[in-house]
């Protein structure tokens, strides 16, 4: 087989101004051929974020930065879902707090609403969905949607991650996301996972 075959580089922007996901995604990413490169090198403007799901939202923001970038796009929108708040913060798990709320904000905030409820009725869940869009007009993009069940306790503990995670208890393992190892947090999570499905079947189809 041709090496230049084997060694090509796949550029495809990330449609997220987030940092911490731009870190995770690296990781992720580390040992495949897929390059990744921040949509702010090519200046795209936010997207309008007018959905009510998840699924919604990642296909607004992976047109976008398609359409700008001229590459193939990678969008994530991602959140937590609290049973005792019905489902809130869901798809404004990034804005709980307010448009321009720090990480700190949105979970001081969770914790307020969530500070009446026994630990029984606080469980929760990481939810991640991945969409891979060829072009803007890519009229199949592709949906890789996976979950992280856990729990919110009022304490924050651990200094990994980013988000809610200080509070996001994983009950199998006694401890917060903020509080296991970047790697073991790849192998678990909402992200992780969407992420190794997501690859498998860039690999398969057009990688």
């Amino acid at each position: 087989m041709d090496s230049n075959i084997t060694t090509k580089k796949h550029k495809i922007v990330l449609a997220t101004g987030n940092m911490g996901k731009c870190r995770e995604f690296n990781r992720l990413l580390a040992n495949t051929n897929i390059s990744i490169i921040a949509q702010s090198e090519f200046n795209v403007p936010k997207a309008d974020e007018t959905g009510t799901t998840f699924v919604e939202n990642a296909i607004i923001k992976a047109r976008n930065a398609a359409k700008y970038s001229k590459l193939p796009a990678l969008a994530d929108d991602s959140g937590i879902e609290v049973d005792c708040l019905d489902g809130r913060p869901g798809v404004y798990s990034s804005r709980y707090c307010g448009e321009n709320a720090t990480d700190e904000d949105n979970l001081n905030k969770l914790l307020r609403d969530v500070s009446n409820y026994p630990e029984s009725q606080r469980t929760a869940r990481y939810w991640c969905v991945l969409v891979f869009m060829r072009n803007e007009n890519d009229p199949t993009p592709i949906i890789c949607q996976k979950s992280w069940e856990g729990k919110i306790i009022l304490d924050k503990r651990g200094s990994n991650g980013f988000g809610y995670d200080p509070s996001f208890l994983i009950p199998i393992l006694g401890k917060t996301a903020a509080e296991i190892s970047p790697e073991l947090k790849n192998k678990l999570s909402h992200r992780g996972l969407a992420t190794d499905e997501m690859i498998s079947i860039l690999q398969q189809k057009y990688i």
